[in-house]
Parts: structure tokens; C-alpha cells; sequence
């Protein structure tokens, strides 16, 4: 099957974050599937092939490297699932966990969620905390003191910087170079920046820049590490987060994070994914 295009978080028939999808019989070497996403040119690509009785072998590259888990790009895969092998819940095996997502839906837009890799939290260390505030040009006093910062993850490493004004979030901005080297430096993914509208909803921005991309529209696997953060800090939540990101790039996503109670374990991530007109 050649390789298909499909925007994960959509709002609706528009928005969205773009990811590739590769599906075959056998894995393509890491070489190959590392020169098909940097061709692609999204944020991440994911490559699925059959593995034993009913489940997907998964892994997924940036333009620039291998990640261990994208949120986004899962979506997607539920999607493409969805349409090759009928509406249904799919084992995936990536390189360090095992989860399932779901696709079921007809035509361009099909309704799909991941369950998460298990999530932890803990507290970012101060140095590296001056050095985050330093490259988007923030102060102590633009975070939100309700969510301290931390080191988040769901299945890969973020850090979470709360902010307290939206406006102040619509100016995010920072050099991708150096976002690069301080993200690999200290083993982060990404970065996310959040602003609470009220205790069940969520506007954020992703900084990606150690895929070699400024930001992302939708990450999954972030919003995934928040609602564990959020659970850990026992938050209001309600049992369940929306998010909304990728307005400030004018592609707006919505993503819907489900919390269970117990801690650590697995986010179900929900929305819609479409598949991509040509001339996106």
C-alpha cells in the first residue's frame, strides 16, 4: 500500500496534525524508513507490518530521527487500520511498550483513540528549568503556579511549562537550533506549554524541535503525559481533559484525554482523523 497522508486531531474536515502512514508485510530496514519520513517532511511517520496473531509491529521517525511513541501518528495508523482491515481495536507492538488504538468510521473522516503507554511524573530540575525559560524567553512570573513544572511522560519524555496567559502562549516563539540541543541534551521529545481555560480544558503548544520541527499541531503522546501529570497532582479533572492546540498555527486540533484513577496507568487519547486533500 503506498504510503498515506492523514491529519490526526482534526478539528472536524479541517485542522489537524499531518502524519505519514506506511503499512506492509515487513518492516522496511531503519535506513529506508528514516529516508521515507525525512522525505515526507511531517513531524513523524509511522511504519506498521502484521506481527503474530492479529497485531502491528510499529515505529515511528521524525525527519530527523527515531521516537519511541507519537500520539499522533498512532491516531492516524487507527485510521489507516480502520479502513484496511475493518473498524476494530488493534494490538501494537512499538520498541518499548505494547498498546492498542482504535478506528472505526467511514469515508474521509474516521473516529479513533489510543491507549497510552503507562505514565510517571516528577519535578524538572532547576537547571534545567532556567535553561527552558531562557529559550522561549519566559520568566518565573509567566508560569502558573497551580501546575509546577515537571518532566512528564507517556510512553516518551516532555517537559511541561503551565502558563498563565493565553496571550503569552500566542507568543510563544524560540530558536529551533538551539531547542534542538537543549531537548536532546536532557532527553525530552518535546516541550509543552499549557494554559488552563477552566479544570477540563486545555489550550497548548509543542515545541518538537528535537525532530528538527519548530511545532506541532497535535501531539498525542503529550497530551497523554499531561492528563498523568494532572492525575498525579490530583487535579479536578473530572475524569477527562479536551485540548485544544494548533490554533496559534491556524491547523486547529482538539484532542480528549479519558483519566482513570489509578495511577500510572494508560490515557485513552481520542479524535477524529481525515485523510489529506493533494494539494496539502
Amino acid at each position: 500500500m503506498p504510503l498515506q497522508k492523514i491529519a490526526a486531531f482534526s478539528d472536524g474536515p479541517v485542522g489537524g496534525n499531518p502524519a505519514g502512514v506506511w503499512t506492509g508485510d515487513a518492516l522496511p530496514p531503519p535506513a529506508e524508513m528514516q529516508r521515507i519520513a525525512a522525505g515526507v517532511g511531517f513531524s513523524e511517520t509511522a511504519f506498521a507490518a502484521p506481527q503474530g496473531s492479529g497485531g502491528w509491529r510499529v515505529r515511528y521517525f521524525s525527519p530527523e530521527t527515531e521516537v519511541p511513541f507519537c500520539g499522533h501518528a498512532t491516531i492516524a495508523l487507527g485510521a489507516a487500520l480502520a479502513r484496511r482491515e475493518g473498524d476494530g481495536v488493534f494490538d501494537l507492538a512499538l520498541s518499548h511498550a505494547r498498546i492498542t488504538v482504535e478506528g472505526r468510521g467511514s469515508g474521509d473522516l474516521v473516529q479513533a483513540a489510543l491507549l497510552s503507554p503507562p505514565t510517571r511524573s516528577g519535578p524538572l530540575p532547576a537547571g534545567l528549568l532556567d535553561s527552558l525559560l531562557a529559550l522561549f524567553g519566559l520568566a518565573f512570573g509567566d508560569l502558573d503556579p497551580r501546575i509546577p513544572p515537571a518532566l512528564i511522560h507517556g510512553g516518551a519524555d516532555h517537559a511541561v511549562l503551565a502558563l498563565r496567559s493565553r496571550a503569552r502562549l500566542a507568543a510563544m516563539h524560540y530558536a529551533l537550533d538551539a531547542g534542538r540541543t537543549l531537548m536532546l541534551a536532557s532527553g525530552l521529545v518535546t516541550v509543552v506549554l499549557v494554559v488552563v481555560e477552566s479544570d477540563q480544558l486545555f489550550h497548548t503548544r509543542n515545541a518538537f524541535a528535537s525532530g528538527g520541527v519548530l511545532e506541532d499541531p497535535a501531539t498525542g503522546a503529550a497530551t497523554a503525559a499531561l492528563a498523568g501529570y494532572l492525575r498525579d497532582l490530583g487535579w479536578p479533572h473530572g475524569g477527562a481533559i479536551d485540548v485544544v492546540q494548533g490554533e496559534d498555527m491556524g491547523m486547529r486540533s482538539r484532542l480528549r484525554a479519558e483519566i482513570g484513577p489509578v495511577p500510572g496507568s494508560s490515557i485513552r487519547v481520542s479524535g477524529t482523523a481525515r485523510w489529506m486533500r493533494s494539494d496539502e
